[in-house]
């Protein structure tokens, strides 16, 4: 099966405006005082107890580029996984994911006032998902050159703890991505699941 496009689910929808509208509120001129209050700076977060920065954070994104690649992923893998999982399973899903990255964040970068932004930890936990529940469905590369999902995902986490772990200099925060995906797996394998937990004991 060959992936072109997915119809547009309901949560998926939600988030993209969300995204969206934020960033142009940010545009306007707020943006600088909306990032120190709802951005991922782990030293607010210790320092400040701004803790809603882990969540809020996945809704801000620093330029047009940012927010297009971001949004156009999450269309494209994340309404087959809301299908999967159901919309209202799906948004615990983003959110855990999300959370997740930003914790690894948290605990790689402690001391760190340069926030971080984006939903790209709930995207990498998207694709992992993806890569794991559909790991033989076909995407086109660059819309050319078509690959097998469980290849394409592989080389982009790759990539991602080489990152990481060299020194890229880019000002991504690669560890919050690798988070995402580490969530995913985490959730997908019933670990973060209070009820699997409970039946685990029982």
């Amino acid at each position: 099966m060959v992936t072109m496009g997915p119809r547009l689910t309901p949560a998926v929808k939600y988030i993209i405006l969300a995204c969206v509208g934020i960033y142009f509120l940010s545009e306007l001129g707020a943006g600088r005082e909306m990032i120190y209050f709802f951005g991922l700076a782990p030293h607010s977060v210790f320092t400040k107890l701004f803790l809603w920065q882990p969540l809020t954070y996945l809704f801000f994104h620093a330029g047009f580029g940012h927010i297009f690649m971001n949004m156009f992923v999450l269309w494209m893998f994340g309404s087959e996984m809301e299908r999967y999982l159901g919309t209202r399973e799906f948004v615990r899903f983003f959110f855990i994911t999300g959370a997740g990255a930003g914790l690894i964040s948290i605990l790689v970068h402690p001391l760190s006032e340069v926030p971080t932004i984006g939903a790209s930890g709930s995207i990498y936990g998207i694709l992992l998902a993806y890569g794991l529940l559909f790991p033989e469905r076909m995407v086109y590369l660059y819309f050319l050159f078509p690959v097998k999902v469980k290849y394409f995902i592989s080389f982009l986490f790759v990539m991602a703890f080489l990152s990481a772990f060299g020194s890229s200099g880019t000002g991504i925060d690669h560890f919050a991505h690798l988070g995402g995906g580490l969530f995913a797996f985490l959730y997908l394998r019933g670990f973060l699941s209070w009820k699997k937990v409970r039946e685990s004991y029982n």
